[in-house]
């Protein structure tokens, strides 16, 4: 699987904890893997494992987020434009082998097929800030 189409799942399974516990994360990823099915083992292991990362992070991603988006925090935010983000300061602030254009290209180009119209200039808007 190629890393944008790994990324893409990554942000589908990241999407979810907008709507369930966090008691049920492990739950939801097995769904997950079932409904996505085939994934070969090691891409399945690289998502679970990405995603479990954010996760213990998400808090201190969120608080970057918000110091840096003037009025708008991120209860306000569109819950796809807000996973996509959320997912590309993961990438700029904790994975030094990205680079933080690639990141922010890849939230802009996946805010195209999955948010609104206003998401892509949101996102890199936002990202830029960061950034």
């Amino acid at each position: 699987m190629s890393r944008r189409k790994i990324r893409e799942q990554i942000f589908k399974m990241l999407f979810r904890v907008e709507f369930y516990s966090e008691k049920e994360y492990e739950e939801q990823m097995n769904l997950f893997i079932e409904e996505n099915e085939p994934i070969e083992k090691p891409d399945e292991r690289y998502i679970e494992d990405k995603f479990n990362k954010i996760i213990a992070v998400l808090e201190e991603i969120d608080k970057i987020i918000n110091e840096s988006s003037k009025g708008w925090k991120t209860t306000r935010m569109g819950k796809v434009d807000l996973t996509l983000i959320r997912l590309a300061v993961y990438e700029i602030k904790y994975e030094e082998d990205i680079p933080t254009e690639v990141a922010i290209n890849e939230a802009v180009e996946l805010a195209k097929k999955y948010g609104t119209d206003d998401s892509p200039a949101f996102i890199n808007g936002v990202l830029a800030k960061i950034a």
